[in-house]
């Protein structure tokens, strides 16, 4: 069958704009099917399939009408035809009718594909590779700091979008720009936090972490390692108060009080961070109790409370790296020589590790050369008993040393502990002591108490074979594991760690 193409159609730009179209769809049938039927391919053949080929075919589409109004008109202004009418469809006439067939069925065909892609489209554009691996040196901190996480099998889609067509649609609007900030290389090293207009944890979290899902008191063992010669093993043990001591009894108590729905807790803080908090406000929803509790020290001025964002307390207040946590280096090699990834048994490792992990690169490459390096010259100088003997165990050190490295800091973004401050506990960032700190007082002179136990008990710590246990009744108080007196009592444990102590 002849087909025949209408004669506006006879141009340049039409004929080029349905090659177009005409390349791209074969290639998209060609690749959907060479990766069903294979299962190859990731997260660029995915952008390949459903968004960069079907964005040139409808450019290729568009470019036919416009070449066709273009040919017209030239043809009006040169005399060829005298006016430019619709077309008359006539079924009766074979030739209108087969046109008409094919071109519905045709219509048909490509409208089915154009769901297909663009359901798979919009499943490609909310998965985990998309988010994680396009972009890949900007989001490789976060992509490897989630996989790593609690929540490495839920979609990030879940946390940062939810449910909803009005949240997709604005975080594809927000993605335009981060598009163009990647393309352009102007986004910020590192990427700075928190995120703006980030949807209300309550519409996140809560549906999974919902208030009515009592949390009773957990057990929590830490291990530490010091910095000495040894590598000396220092434990501690812990009864955390994430809820009321029975589960049933709700949040009545402990940590998690502060989303208790018959609770509201606001406050005001003076940076973008939420690191300095002089204003706190405590609502009973139930009697409508209110007291307003002012840092003494830090008193906020009637203008900055005007100009600042009044804020409501909800689970990011605490949980602000839920998925996304860079461990500073002191919990990170503890780790590493809890799970036997670096020799413990090798001394001053502890020691020898941190200060590397101080030191700043400019690509993840040097600071691995770095590594390997500085540890290799360490024990050659000061050991080189152990560096002739046992060479196995520096290497050990040294490839445990790079991986957990290069899970927690990455020079190219400028990512290291540091610059996202965790509010999760009060050891290498105020945390808990941005409010917990006996200073900030009411008018009727209640205090927001810095007591420990009103988070957790100790219930034993020390070095294995000499730990301090508790009664039942009464728990430990901390003893900490270098003589510092009572420094730890009158300050904060920021004033000495940093992320680099351990």
């Amino acid at each position: 069958m002849k087909i025949h193409i209408p004669a506006s159609m006879r141009n340049w730009i039409s004929l080029i704009g349905s090659m177009i179209a005409l390349i791209c769809f074969f290639m998209i049938v060609f690749l959907f099917f060479i990766t069903m039927i294979l299962g190859q391919g990731g997260s660029y053949i995915g952008l390949v399939i459903y968004i960069l080929l079907p964005a040139i075919m409808i450019m290729g589409l568009v470019l036919v009408p416009i070449g066709m109004y273009l040919n017209l008109r030239s043809r009006k202004k040169s005399k060829q035809i005298q006016e430019v009418t619709w077309p008359r469809i006539d079924l009766n006439d074979l030739k209108q009718r087969r046109f008409f067939f094919n071109f519905a069925i045709a219509s048909t065909i490509f409208l089915f594909i154009s769901a297909v892609g663009s359901y798979e489209a919009f499943h490609f554009t909310e998965s985990v590779p998309f988010c994680g691996t396009i972009c890949h040196t900007v989001m490789k901190p976060e992509y490897t700091a989630y996989q790593h996480s609690a929540h490495a099998r839920v979609a990030c889609v879940d946390c940062h979008v939810g449910e909803g067509a009005n949240w997709y649609v604005r975080s594809k609007l927000s993605g335009l720009y981060q598009v163009y900030a990647v393309t352009t290389n102007i986004y910020p090293r590192p990427i700075p936090t928190p995120v703006k207009n980030l949807r209300p944890a309550r519409e996140t979290c809560e549906r999974c972490h919902w208030p009515q899902k009592f949390y009773a008191q957990k057990f929590r063992a830490e291990r530490h390692y010091l910095n000495d010669e040894q590598n000396t093993e220092w434990d501690i043990q812990l009864i955390m108060k994430i809820g009321s001591e029975y589960s049933a009894l709700g949040l009545i108590a402990g940590i998690h009080w502060h989303i208790n729905p018959d609770v509201k807790i606001e406050y005001i803080s003076t940076d973008e961070k939420n690191l300095d908090i002089p204003w706190v406000r405590y609502t009973n929803v139930r009697n409508n109790e209110v007291r307003t509790y002012t840092n003494e020290e830090n008193p906020i001025d009637e203008a900055t409370m005007q100009a600042r964002k009044l804020h409501t307390m909800d689970c990011m207040d605490c949980h602000n790296r839920p998925s996304h946590n860079y461990n500073p280096p002191a919990f990170f090699i503890n780790e590493a020589l809890t799970a036997g990834l670096m020799p413990k048994e090798l001394p001053q490792i502890k020691t020898e590790s941190v200060q590397i992990c101080a030191s700043e690169f400019n690509t993840a490459d040097s600071a691995m050369q770095f590594i390997q390096k500085s540890i290799q010259e360490y024990y050659q100088t000061a050991y080189p008993q152990i560096s002739s003997g046992n060479q196995g165990l520096v290497d050990k050190a040294i490839k445990g040393l790079q991986q957990i490295y290069s899970q927690n800091i990455f020079p190219e973004m400028k990512v290291r502990w540091s610059a996202y401050p965790n509010h999760i506990g009060h050891l290498e960032f105020q945390g808990c002591f941005r409010c917990h700190n006996d200073k900030h007082k009411s008018d009727d002179g209640h205090v927001i108490s810095k007591n420990c136990n009103l988070c957790h008990h100790i219930i034993a710590q020390g070095i294995p074979g000499q730990m301090s246990i508790s009664t039942l009744d009464k728990p430990l108080e901390f003893k900490h594991p270098v003589d510092v007196e009572n420094a730890w009592q009158e300050g904060y444990c920021t004033d000495c760690h940093s992320g680099l102590n351990p």
